[in-house]
């Protein structure tokens, strides 16, 4: 493969990339690649939705697919691989493929060794700031100095944002993993797909799957995770500003984290209301009925009642909107749990927090990182998704594996042991 810069054609392994660097500067004469979502499997327990209406059209626009726990839509920008048409009069960007069947950048040296050099190039020309600019927080981009930063009494806002995966291990099923997500195990209900359970007009049309389900996963027959525990920890320490959760299994609020501390973006089982008079139901109402084998009615208009969990095409709940305008700005750091970070708006709130705020994913998997070229496309100035395996990343950690041996290790390192080891034994 060669590359040309400007009229010196350099080798670059077997395949041929064309480069017109003066028109990549120039924004107006560069031409807008085609964006290709694709959807990734990840846990998500909790639920979310897309907007009605007008952000409907506007996401099959956007080329959103709906997709998630409950609801929510997948973003394109996550785990997305963009490519611009070459045109040599023009000089617009371009790539060839002259001996790989499989497309351009086949080879991942190559095409990282490329995307370092572009950005490179651009952040000069357009005088773009590098993250050797911004004031670097850490003294180490590591779990050590993770742990360093929040013993140093530096932090004190932290933010946890959580998805299915502080739950799997109370025996609660995420929604995605082959086998034995609930996705892959509701054939039983006879669903034209298995999202129907969770939408909200399949849902006024039958509601008698959901609470049938509702029935097995019920809250109150689940005991909090090591995962809850490290996040009243937190609270407990004085350092817990919000925790941001999908799920709906209020196991946080069984950990005896105050409900103000949360902020329950996919809705929650402990309110209910009537999807016609909107009268509203209390917990121990809805279980009562929900474990008679009964289909929720309302006692004044014999309406259907609902759990307060945001089902597909239903709006997140307003406290998520408010909150999220004022907490992610005082944020001094983010730690991710359990979520593979595809579910919208949920996932992009990771961007929403200051640019120097470190932010921290214990995860089996990484997740939240974009794909070089739509970082590329979005602008190097910030945003964009946990840069991982970025050679100018200086805030973003992972530490993979477990949830709950993530946290277990975070709090031995942090010498909260004893404290964490308590919670678990005394299941307060």
């Amino acid at each position: 493969m060669q590359y040309t810069e400007g009229n010196t054609t350099r080798p670059c392994s077997r395949n041929v990339v064309r480069v017109s660097w003066l028109k990549m500067a120039d924004s107006s004469s560069s031409s807008k690649p085609e964006v290709k979502p694709s959807a990734e499997q990840g846990a998500a327990s909790g639920a979310g939705a897309s907007d009605e209406g007008s952000s409907s059209k506007k996401e099959e626009a956007e080329g959103i697919q709906c997709e998630g726990a409950i609801g929510g839509a997948i973003g394109a920008g996550r785990k997305t691989r963009a490519a611009a048409d070459s045109d040599e009069e023009d000089g617009d960007a371009g790539y060839e493929d002259e001996d790989d069947d499989d497309g351009a950048y086949d080879d991942e040296e190559d095409k990282e060794g490329f995307m370092k050099m572009l950005q490179n190039f651009l952040m000069t020309k357009l005088h773009i700031g590098g993250a050797e600019d911004a004031p670097k927080v850490l003294d180490e981009v590591t779990v050590d100095g993770i742990v360093k930063y929040i013993q140093s009494g530096q932090c004190k806002n932290i933010i946890t944002m959580a998805g299915a995966g502080i739950s799997t291990s109370a025996g609660i099923p995420d929604f995605r993993t082959p086998g034995s997500g609930l996705y892959s195990n509701l054939e039983k209900y006879n669903l034209p797909c298995p999202e129907a359970i969770f939408d909200i007009e399949y849902f006024k049309s039958n509601p008698k799957p959901f609470f049938v389900l509702a029935k097995e996963l019920y809250p109150g027959a689940f005991n909090p995770t090591p995962s809850h525990w490290f996040i009243r920890l937190l609270h407990e320490k004085g350092l817990l500003l919000r925790h941001y959760t999908q799920n709906v299994d209020t196991l946080e609020h069984v950990a005896g984290l105050p409900a103000e501390k949360i902020v329950e973006a996919h809705g929650t089982f402990r309110t209910s209301h009537c999807l016609h008079c909107r009268k509203e139901y209390s917990q121990e109402w809805m279980k009562d009925e929900i474990f008679k084998d009964n289909i929720p009615t309302c006692l004044d208009c014999s309406g259907v009642v609902k759990p307060d969990i945001v089902f597909f095409r239903e709006s997140l709940p307003p406290r998520f909107f408010m909150l999220t305008q004022v907490d992610f700005p005082k944020c001094d750091l983010l730690i991710i749990l359990g979520t593979s970070l595809t579910v919208q708006p949920f996932a992009s709130l990771i961007d929403n927090v200051p640019s120097t705020c470190p932010r921290l994913l214990v995860n089996r998997e990484k997740a939240g990182s974009l794909d070089p070229m739509m970082a590329l496309l979005q602008g190097m100035g910030g945003g964009g998704g946990l840069a991982l395996d970025s050679a100018r990343n200086t805030r973003d950690v992972a530490l993979l594996g477990d949830c709950d041996d993530g946290c277990c290790k975070l709090a031995e390192l942090l010498g909260w042991k004893e404290d964490l080891q308590g919670f678990l034994t005394s299941k307060k």
